[in-house]
């Protein structure tokens, strides 16, 4: 995909875009064959080009459009088959690891041989084509330059001759100079971490592009020029191949035939490049992210009236004779009848990203940003395990110099107890995912069983000394709902139950018990069953247990149950399900 512009002094050139509408190559010459690479090829291959370093102080007047000085020159390049007017890469110098630079931030030619540049003095050192934020690169995704050091193999000297290839003050510019030639950097293009540059390191920079009430811009780098008749024809063309590739023929034959002007506005128009939107200035500097056609500020005027063609079905006829599709001359519009998605032209097209697409993923994003908004937060869940006294794991805590009054996740007891082990060179020799209990005879008596001798629990896995000490521990647990107050309550955790069993002979009914830990209430909870099992459910309290209830639900809907279960934030984990009824 290419794109023509011209600069500010009328010259025409040509930027090869990738089918992102990165532009990754540009030709700006008159007569030129030479292709320039962008910022966005040379942040995929930083030694493309010869390198310069200049300050950072320099680096905002670059980017607003000024030639490189020869004072502003920290690092060239070694090899001495760098001449002028070759194409070289400018990047910022870092002074904190001279044997490493930034990425490229721009490209342009070099104006002095590299003796000049090592001498130093006065003039111009590289004349600038191209900066991270110019017209050109905004053509393009805009994305930050990547944030990596580029490692320098070899470097030439400086233009001061020192032994050392790097002159500190070059790094941090006069402070008597605020401005050069009175140009404004402006908020986008200015470090607030640096100072601007002498005056002697840079050019005056060209002047800021300005934009049309069109959108075009006019002056250096990349003015957009509107597509000629040929080249709109042109793209209506691609526009049909990328359809047909892409869509069209995946349609059913019950889609055909389709009126001409249906297939105008949903297979030619969709389908043109996305690469042609330009932004629109304006507040924010915002622009539309439909990638429609909603307006000829956001895209230009890329349809059948600016093309070659006379009408409608005067390009369908053309399409016809070429084999791409077959048209039926009918009144008041043709119909197509078939597309060839075999044609030579079709199978050669080069895909690239379409106004359709951009649509496409605008619509995933924002399907995608609602199933966000009203997925459910899963509920918090921690089990807890707190010291107890006359269960003896209080003295396995105290003794071993740990808060006996805290509470403990399973991680930090067993955190705890390899601490423990280790400062008491507890661990096996032969075996160091074994503990040698019997020599310790506080975490003896924690392990050990009543009815265990001592040489069953003499050498124990580290593993299983975590899972004895946490059963002589009072069992707690924390449960954190959204919009609800933490709920920390003494006491094992147990599962849901959600089983289905017969009663009352053959009737299959579904049972609930245990919900009420996690915040769920029985007379709610029936009654939203009701609505979704569309049967009756009811509720009745469990024998034996105070505040504890158990909902029915007619018939067999454990399915329905754990999902409706899932859907208030209950963890899968937490919900256990059987079907005891015998029927598959």
């Amino acid at each position: 995909m290419s794109r023509r512009f011209a600069t500010n002094t009328n010259t025409q050139g040509v930027a090869y875009l990738s089918p992102d509408g990165d532009p990754l190559w540009f030709s700006a010459e008159k007569g030129a064959d030479e292709l320039i690479p962008t910022v966005y090829t040379l942040w995929k291959k930083y030694d493309l080009l010869p390198c310069i370093t200049t300050p950072a102080g320099v680096i905002p007047v670059l980017i607003g459009g000024a030639d490189l000085m020869i004072p502003g020159v920290v690092q060239i390049p070694s090899s001495q088959t760098v001449v002028p007017p070759q194409l070289v890469a400018i990047a910022q110098y870092n002074k904190d690891s001279p044997t490493t630079r930034g990425p490229p931030l721009a490209v342009g030619r070099l104006a002095a041989d590299l003796g000049s540049l090592k001498a130093g003095g006065k003039g111009k050192a590289v004349h600038l084509l191209h900066s991270w934020k110019d017209c050109l690169f905004n053509v393009g995704s805009k994305i930050d330059p990547p944030e990596v050091l580029v490692e320098i193999q070899e470097v030439g000297e400086s233009n001061e001759g020192a032994e050392t290839d790097v002159v500190g003050e070059r790094d941090e510019p006069s402070a008597e100079v605020r401005e050069v030639g009175g140009a404004d950097l402006g908020e986008d293009d200015a470090d607030p971490h640096v100072d601007p540059a002498p005056k002697h390191l840079v050019q005056q920079p060209r002047p800021a592009p300005q934009f049309s009430k069109e959108g075009e811009c006019h002056l250096d780098s990349c003015r957009d020029v509107a597509p000629t008749r040929t080249e709109v024809s042109t793209i209506l063309r691609d526009a049909v191949l990328q359809a047909i590739r892409s869509t069209v023929k995946s349609l059913p034959t019950a889609s055909f035939p389709i009126p001409a002007g249906t297939f105008y506005s949903s297979y030619i128009l969709p389908y043109r490049p996305a690469s042609f939107r330009r932004p629109v200035p304006g507040p924010g500097d915002s622009s539309s992210p439909s990638g429609n056609d909603s307006g000829a500020s956001e895209y230009p005027l890329i349809d059948l009236k600016h093309s070659t063609y006379k009408s409608l079905a005067a390009f369908l006829k053309i399409l016809d004779k070429q084999g791409i599709l077959t048209i039926k001359d009918m009144k008041p519009e043709p119909l197509v009848m078939s597309v060839n998605a075999s044609h030579s032209d079709v199978l050669s097209h080069t895909p690239y990203v379409s106004l359709h697409d951009i649509q496409l993923k605008e619509e995933k994003r924002e399907k995608r940003e609602e199933e966000e908004k009203a997925r459910v937060q899963e509920m918090e869940i921690k089990e807890l395990w707190k010291p107890h006294t006359p269960s003896g794991s209080g003295r396995f805590f105290s003794e071993g110099g740990f808060d006996s009054s805290a509470l403990y996740t399973y991680s930090e007891l067993k955190a705890t107890v390899i601490k423990y082990i280790t400062a008491r060179q507890l661990v096996n020799a032969h075996d160091q995912s074994y503990v040698n209990v019997s020599q310790d005879e506080v975490l003896h008596d924690i392990v050990a069983g009543k009815n265990e001798s001592d040489e069953s629990v003499e050498f124990l896995k580290r593993e299983e000394v975590v899972q004895r000490l946490s059963k002589r521990m009072q069992n707690w647990y924390e449960i954190r709902a959204e919009g609800r107050e933490p709920l920390l309550r003494k006491g094992e955790l147990k599962p849901i139950s959600v089983v289905a069993k017969t009663r009352q002979g053959r009737r299959a009914n579904t049972l609930i018990t245990g919900f009420e830990p996690f915040l769920l209430e029985a007379e709610t909870m029936a009654e939203e069953l009701r609505r979704i099992c569309a049967g009756s459910t009811g509720v009745s309290p469990l024998p034996g247990k105070a505040a504890r209830s158990e909902v029915l639900v007619q018939g067999k809907q454990i399915k329905a149950v754990v999902d409706f279960l899932l859907s208030k934030g209950v963890p899968k984990k937490w919900i256990e399900t059987a079907d005891l009824t015998g029927k598959k």
